[in-house]
């Protein structure tokens, strides 16, 4: 069935199912990727400048070249919702994947007529398939696992950067995916022991009124991350960041993890042992209620209706957060 969506690919707007990229492409051979999820809240597209800083950072130490600008790429970034608009229904969110990698290598140029360009891709997605797990999370709450699997520390492959060579979140995914049990997502440690991040959300713990999170070493610093300490700061809230371990979450008084989609979801045990009462804590109770006023939407009854919607819709596939059999 065509959807009608169009993506933007290197200047260009193509059909979503006809928007490919060569099997000589960089991405494919090395993981050779940068790329950025946004959202909107009510159609308006939420911290995108944030997100395309980020990008062009990675693509700066990657030495990925770009003859884009980031004035340019942000222009292109609303003209693909401009034209995929008519295809969005009233209440949905326009969620933008944008990728760019080094593009063919080199040795196939001749494959190309020596017309070597790096591969830019922006695509417009209904939020709502992204999230349509997630609604029952806001009460039931997640119970992050730690797997086997450890995080990749900076000194190897600086998550900072967030690029498409994530197979060890897939890994992480996978185990988990066998635990036993529901709603379980993994809780990746760093290689000495300390919480890191989750695969594609980061993590945070509330001790004595203080919200704490990771220090942003080897985690991906991610935009919501950053944006909680904009709103803790609103409700005068102290948030840091300091080195936790897994005794530190068992002991909290709460915790929860946050990312684009979602914007913050409660964690409610750690390896299935009840993190205080188990239930949602009322600093996430506050920073949600924030944060949903700020971009005049109420965040948890969006994802819940979204989940509604689409709640005969079964994925056997990996996701960012979960890997279902």
């Amino acid at each position: 069935m065509e959807s009608g969506r169009l993506v933007y690919l290197n200047g260009t707007f193509v059909p979503e199912k006809d928007a490919k990229i060569s099997i000589f492409d960089s991405a494919l051979m090395f993981g050779d990727m940068v790329f950025e999820m946004t959202r909107s809240f009510n159609k308006k597209q939420f911290k995108l400048r944030e997100h395309l800083e980020r990008l062009y950072a990675g693509l700066h130490i990657l030495r990925i070249p770009i003859n884009l600008t980031i004035e340019e790429m942000e222009e292109a970034c609303y003209k693909t919702i401009e034209v995929n608009e008519p295809f969005f229904n009233e209440n949905d969110e326009h969620r933008l994947m944008i990728n760019v990698s080094r593009g063919p290598l080199g040795i196939y140029a001749p494959i190309f007529d020596n017309k070597m360009e790096p591969t830019v891709v922006i695509a417009d997605f209904p939020l709502k398939w992204t999230v349509a797990s997630m609604g029952v999370l806001f009460e039931k709450g997640i119970n992050a696992v730690i797997p086997s699997q450890r995080a990749i520390p900076g000194t190897l492959l600086d998550p900072k950067i967030k690029n498409r060579s994530r197979v060890h979140y897939q890994m992480a995914n996978i185990e988990v995916s066998n635990y036993k049990g529901e709603n379980n997502w993994a809780l990746l440690l760093d290689p000495d022991g300390y919480v890191a991040e989750g695969t594609g959300d980061n993590f945070f713990i509330v001790k004595n009124g203080t919200i704490i999170t990771p220090e942003g070493r080897n985690i991906l610093r991610g935009i919501s991350r950053a944006y909680i300490f904009e709103i803790a700061k609103e409700l005068n809230i102290p948030c840091v960041e300091k080195n936790i371990e897994p005794y530190d979450v068992y002991t909290a008084d709460e915790a929860f993890m946050t990312g684009t989609p979602f914007s913050l979801l409660p964690v409610v045990s750690l390896n299935s042992e009840l993190i205080r009462d188990g239930k949602r804590g009322k600093v996430t109770d506050m920073l949600i209620k924030k944060w949903s006023d700020n971009v005049g939407l109420d965040i948890e009854k969006q994802i819940i209706d979204y989940s509604k919607e689409v709640s005969d819709y079964k994925s056997n596939a990996p996701t960012p957060y979960q890997f279902k059999k």
